[in-house]
């Protein structure tokens, strides 16, 4: 998914974004409306890279789009684009996206399943949904971005798509509740491990939630974590996040109650805290505003070229075309690190 930079909000919660504030002691990163792939293209809504924070663990970009009925014709159509230094991490909750890249790879993703693509030195990629009268017609899913720590930053990209990831039942909090069912997607939880590969401590988990219901999340206290709220209702210890919301637990937190109102998904992240800083410009992540202008300038020479060794290659898509970089700012990019000011 490429990234192209606002939703009406209740007034506490739009004062708890413009000023870093807490509601009843959780921390809330509130989503802004971006447009996928152009002006009229599909809405997703991004809660991270935050205003106030950076990162949650490693993820460092979190797009939640959908539910979308999709037109006869239509749906995810994002051209070809680069990525450098990141991993992207592809999960449905209803529909279908096909995934074709530079290197080979070619994968459906469907509910149940994910797709992870390491960048790496640099990988070109497509996404879209499935041309075929029999497709979903409902799409809704989340969208990450993972950043590589420095020692695997430039390594050569790679592509994994796991068709089914492990799930179990997590207990309600009312005897008669249907469970809510947790899948692992990127690291371990309760005892079940997802095969998508890492390289920091993650974790990624989807809560299905039957109806109205709620759960105890037992958490590593050595992780931060962040609830996504994927469906009006969703709830961490009693605050309400609006849909696209991530409600953020810092190091230390050991449980969090996770309920809905109607049923739905959320979608727990976590990880250990990143210590290092890095530029985020458009798909690139790089050390230094240098690093990512020599990409994007070498995209911009060489999109959708496949031959002499060319740094993101060609992707069999769009008939050729290709997404154009945006302009860099007339200032050098600053490094960021977790929050704000470091």
């Amino acid at each position: 998914m490429s990234n192209t930079e606002v939703n009406p909000i209740e007034q506490q919660l739009q004062a708890a974004y413009e000023t870093g504030q807490v509601v009843a002691g959780i921390e809330l990163l509130l989503p802004r409306e971006v447009p996928l792939g152009g002006p009229r293209s599909m809405p997703v809504l991004r809660s991270l890279p935050n205003k106030f924070r950076h990162f949650i663990g490693a993820w460092c970009f979190i797009d939640h789009y959908g539910p979308v009925d999709l037109p006869e014709e239509g749906g995810m159509d994002v051209a070809p684009h680069p990525h450098t230094g990141l991993q992207t991490v592809s999960w449905l909750f209803s529909g279908e996206v096909v995934h074709r890249d530079s290197i080979g790879g070619h994968h459906e993703v469907v509910p149940g399943g994910v797709n992870v693509m390491t960048a790496g030195h640099g990988i070109a990629h497509s996404e879209v949904s499935p041309d075929r009268p029999d497709r979903n017609p409902v799409l809704h899913g989340v969208q990450l971005w993972v950043a590589l720590p420095a020692a695997q930053r430039g390594i050569p990209p790679a592509f994994t798509g796991l068709d089914r990831c492990p799930s179990i039942p997590l207990a309600c909090s009312s005897n008669d509740a249907e469970p809510v069912v947790a899948t692992v997607f990127v690291g371990e939880y309760a005892g079940v491990r997802s095969e998508a590969p890492s390289f920091s401590p993650l974790l990624g988990v989807e809560l299905e939630f039957p109806g109205c219901a709620e759960t105890v999340l037992e958490l590593k206290p050595e992780f931060e974590h962040g609830i996504l709220a994927c469906a009006p209702g969703i709830t961490v210890d009693d605050v309400e996040l609006p849909v696209g919301a991530v409600g953020y637990l810092p190091p230390g937190t050991e449980r969090a109650v996770v309920g809905s109102s109607g049923g739905g998904h959320a979608v727990l992240l976590g990880g250990e805290p990143f210590g290092e800083k890095i530029v985020m410009f458009w798909n690139f992540v790089g050390a230094s505003h240098d690093e990512v202008a020599a990409a994007r300038e070498e995209w911009e020479a060489t999109r959708g070229v496949d031959a002499g060794g060319a740094r993101f290659g060609a992707v069999n898509s769009h008939g050729g075309k290709t997404l154009a970089a945006p302009a860099l700012p007339n200032v050098r990019l600053a490094s960021r690190g977790r929050t704000r000011g470091n």
